[in-house]
């Protein structure tokens, strides 16, 4: 059913309740009297037995025995004799005199129009199927009353069933009125009067009407010649059966194709409960209303009812049932209707109306001028707003940012073009509270594709943006600190860069390292490092000022957005401000914490006016300030880029070098003091660099830490040194090669597979290889360095201290670690002033330990009879290397 507009309420309920003696879920079923006479309240069974006057044609204009009244029947032919009958029988009539006398109603055609009136008689409701009865388009009905646009015959008659229908809130069954338009057309119409209630309060009242003015015309023309009854019945497009009894005597061609049956044997003889589809029923109703039950002499009987056709399809019919007493007995003339359509129009009205109320969403509907006019229950939950609070008001829209009549016109003008908008909006709860909303507003049309409504849904989404808002701060803010992340930090420089370009103002960047804090997670634990870092984001907030941003980039970085400084002091002041708060102890639990930190500063637009360019060079100021000492700050300039780029260059050429073998060794002889013969060499890292030539480790290895390389070039040395080494000793010298590790190969836990793969690799037998380690390695690795070096030493290797006496110099340990040799640093033996006592209270302890004491950095014969004379066992240096090179070693240490 195609509609020009809506009616619908905040709460509706439809009330489907049938009269007493009906069943409730189907049928509708309500005797009613003749016309001009008032309709019994439960009908008389009929009793067999002879009238009071026999029967006979009833005069022109006079209602038809047992009819409802309505035009008369032209005054019939007399009718034949009926054939003689057993005793008791009722005489069965000449169907076209039976029909004649019978024929009072017929049904309504298939035209199902429908309106809706409000508690003031204002139609709200007209669809196209009621422009087209009455002739009124709907702009013309819509907001008028309707006794303005309809008048019925039977005016009092049609206002006591409107109230009887707005008191009672049931639905009225269908009853015949007779219409006039106001412009001037006359219709018959059969009419349902559906009660729409909200709250238990009926606020609209839905009339769906049949165009019955053709039947009408029809029985007038029936009545008016009785001689062409029978052909009009034979064609009639209602279903018509006659019964005796409860039998079925007769029936039209119409009737046989709506029972879809092949032949009238099918039908004849059979009840019409027979074709009954069973259904549920109120207690004390029959399933189909029966001839015994509700047979009348003087009235007829309308019901709905669900039946089966002979294909075994269900379909809903009307069925008008007119009793007639005729020779003693009671006959029936029934109409049956296909109301298939209607019961689909109503299940619909039902169905939208269910939809509507029960919706969770809120929902409001406008006419084509954006009025209110229904809201359903959902509505007022969500805003508070009753129906009376807004039914007659505009629909109008917010937005939180944008001018409400701008945001009005974005909104129309999208609905204009396209029918649909959907988006988020501001709303305000009849208490004052604002909330977010989700609204998607569709247009309605009619079937002349004209608008006739709005259809607004909305759903708070408080909780929705609750959740969004808390997940996009979790994607923004640091989890430890809830510091803006990196994410949100580029965000906001780019606003800040931005501001500064507009307004050519500086802006500054800070980058903050925590100076060695991964001593604090290495010996206290993880969980007091994370509880410094949030300390430390705490003050460092406090340092500067609203319109300025902390963030932590991860581990122990921290960076800070000086946004529209000054000049230069004022980034300096907020730096030393910075490192004060640091320096400060922290006590976090039973642990009192002194840290300290470094700063790097970079400026725009001095240092860049790109976002990673000043980041880049804050972080390598940053790495300045570490080099002068720590704990300070540095504004970047340009000498500190071209060092980090020749720091950067140095990086690449180291992995480089890795890969196409541009590494090699260098070797210094050890030898024995009391004999001068070669005891073992010692294995020194270069680096043929491809521009600059020889490179020495102190050149390289503080670029190769930095870059994480210092365990696969310590494990090359290893195994070069491990082949050099057996090479020597098939060609006849057995010496021992000593080789430096660094502290990330002593830390790292595939040290032992390292050394062992390399000596298995060359063949070299483990007492002929010898690791050098110095005091600060051993005393870093913790209680873990022990059993590393009694693994090393279970594998058969030598260990060696290196620069012993400019370390820790703790001589508890000594006695404890399995260590083979102590060498002397070199810083004594250069300078034997003041250090000779120093050098014999080593050896001697070396020798008291049973251990080797070398002495490494002899260069002259004073230096090396002084050793003899304290009793070093070895030495090295230039005055070793000289020796050697003369000798027939020299060449193997050259080609090695």
């Amino acid at each position: 059913m195609t509609q020009r507009n809506a009616c619908v309420t905040d709460r509706v309920k439809m009330d489907g309740t049938p009269p007493a003696g009906t069943t409730r879920s189907e049928a509708n079923v309500e005797p009613q009297a003749p016309n001009n006479a008032p309709a019994p309240a439960v009908p008389e069974p009929a009793r067999p037995g002879p009238p009071s006057s026999p029967p006979s044609s009833p005069p022109a204009g006079a209602p038809a025995g047992g009819a409802a009244a309505g035009p008369a029947h032209p005054a019939a032919a007399p009718a034949a004799a009926p054939p003689a009958t057993a005793a008791g029988a009722v005489p069965v009539p000449d169907a076209l005199e039976l029909i004649s006398r019978l024929i009072d109603t017929v049904e309504p055609s298939q035209l199902v129009a429908v309106h809706c009136i409000d508690d003031a008689g204002n139609v709200v409701f007209w669809n196209n199927s009621c422009a087209e009865l009455y002739g009124i388009p709907a702009e013309g009905a819509l907001g008028r009353p309707l006794a303005r646009l309809l008048s019925y015959e039977r005016a009092d008659q049609r206002a006591q069933a409107l109230a009887d229908a707005w008191r009672s809130g049931r639905t009225k069954p269908a009853r015949d009125w007779q219409v006039s338009t106001a412009g001037g057309r006359r219709l018959w119409v059969s009419s349902t009067l559906f009660p729409v209630a909200q709250d238990g309060v009926v606020r609209q009242l839905f009339c769906v009407d049949a165009d019955i003015t053709a039947r009408r015309l029809e029985d007038e023309a029936l009545r008016a010649a009785g001689v062409n009854f029978l052909q009009m019945y034979m064609r009639s497009s209602d279903a018509i059966l006659m019964l005796q009894g409860e039998r079925i005597t007769d029936l039209n061609p119409a009737a046989l194709a709506l029972f879809k049956c092949r032949n009238r044997e099918d039908i004849v003889g059979r009840r019409l409960r027979d074709f009954s589809k069973q259904q549920p029923s109120p207690a004390g109703t029959p399933p189909l209303p029966g001839m015994e039950d509700y047979g009348h002499s003087d009235g007829s009987l309308r019901y709905d009812w669900r039946f089966v056709n002979c294909s075994g399809e269900a379909f809903w019919a009307e069925v008008l049932m007119t009793s007639i007493s005729l020779d003693h007995g009671y006959l029936f003339y029934v109409v049956v209707r296909d109301i298939g359509a209607r019961k689909q129009a109503e299940r619909t009205l039902h169905l939208a109306a269910q939809v509507f109320e029960n919706c969770r969403d809120a929902i409001v509907l406008t006419d084509r001028h954006r009025a209110i006019i229904a809201i359903n229950r959902s509505f007022t939950l969500i805003t508070g707003y009753a129906a009376e609070d807004m039914l007659g008001r505009p629909l109008r829209l917010h937005h939180g940012g944008v001018a409400p009549d701008d945001f009005q016109r974005q909104v129309w003008q999208e609905m204009d073009a396209t029918g649909h908008w959907q988006g988020e909006v501001s709303c305000r709860r009849k208490s004052g509270e604002l909330f977010p909303g989700w609204l998607s507003l569709t247009t309605i049309r009619d079937s002349a594709d004209q608008v006739s409504n709005y259809m607004g849904m909305l759903s708070d989404i408080t909780d929705r943006k609750r959740s969004e808002d808390h997940t996009r701060h979790l994607a923004e803010h640091d989890y430890l600190t809830d510091l803006p992340n990196r994410v949100l930090l580029l965000d906001r420089l780019s606003l800040a860069l931005a501001s500064a370009r507009r307004n050519h103002t500086m802006l500054a960047i800070l980058f903050i390292d925590l100076d060695r804090f991964k001593d604090v997670n290495d010996t206290l634990g993880h969980q007091v490092g994370d509880e410094l870092l949030k300390e430390i984001a705490a003050r460092l907030v406090k340092c500067v000022r609203g319109a300025d941003t902390v963030s932590r980039q991860g581990g122990d970085e921290f960076l800070i957005i000086l946004a529209d400084i000054g000049g230069v002091d004022q980034a300096a002041h907020v730096a030393g401000s910075v490192l004060s708060a640091i320096g400060q102890p922290f006590q976090l639990g039973p642990h009192a914490l002194h840290v300290s930190g470094s700063i790097g500063i970079s400026l725009y637009p001095n240092d860049g006016d790109g976002i990673e360019q000043l980041i880049n060079n804050a972080d390598v100021a940053m790495y300045h300030a570490k080099e002068s000492g720590r704990n300070g700050f540095q504004f970047f300039n340009a000498e500190m880029h071209a060092q980090i780029a020749e720091r950067v260059q140095m990086e690449n050429g180291l992995r480089q070098a890795l890969r196409t073998q541009q590494f090699e060794l260098a070797f210094h002889a050890e030898l024995d003091i009391a004999s001068g013969a070669p005891v073992g060499v010692e294995a020194l890292l270069r680096w043929r660099h491809p521009e600059l030539g020889l490179l020495r480790p102190e050149r390289f290895m503080s670029a190769a830490e930095d870059a994480g390389l210092m365990i696969p070039i310590g494990n090359w040395v290893l195994q070069q040194a491990c082949r050099s080494a057996q090479r020597w000793r098939q060609a006849g010298f057995s010496l021992v090669v000593a080789v430096n590790l660094s502290a990330a190969q002593f830390a790292q836990k595939g040290l032992l597979a390292s050394v062992r793969d390399a000596l298995a690799a060359s063949g070299l037998d483990p007492s002929c290889l010898e690791l050098e380690l110095t005091e600060a390695i051993i005393m870093k690795g913790g209680n873990a360095a022990q059993d590393t070096l009694q693994a090393l030493h279970g594998l058969g290797v030598r260990l060696t201290i290196d620069d012993f006496g400019t370390g820790y110099s703790r001589l508890g340990y000594l006695k404890d670690y399995p260590v083979d040799k102590l060498k002397i640093d070199r810083s004594f033996v250069h300078t034997l002033d003041g250090n000779t006592a120093v050098i014999t209270a080593i050896v001697a302890m070396a020798r008291s330990l049973d251990m080797v004491a070398i002495a490494e950095g002899v260069e002259t014969r004073e230096q090396l009879n002084f050793l003899r004379s304290v009793g070093c066992h070895q030495y090295q240096g230039y005055l070793a290397d000289a020796q050697v090179r003369a000798s027939a070693l020299g060449p193997l240490l050259t080609s090695a």
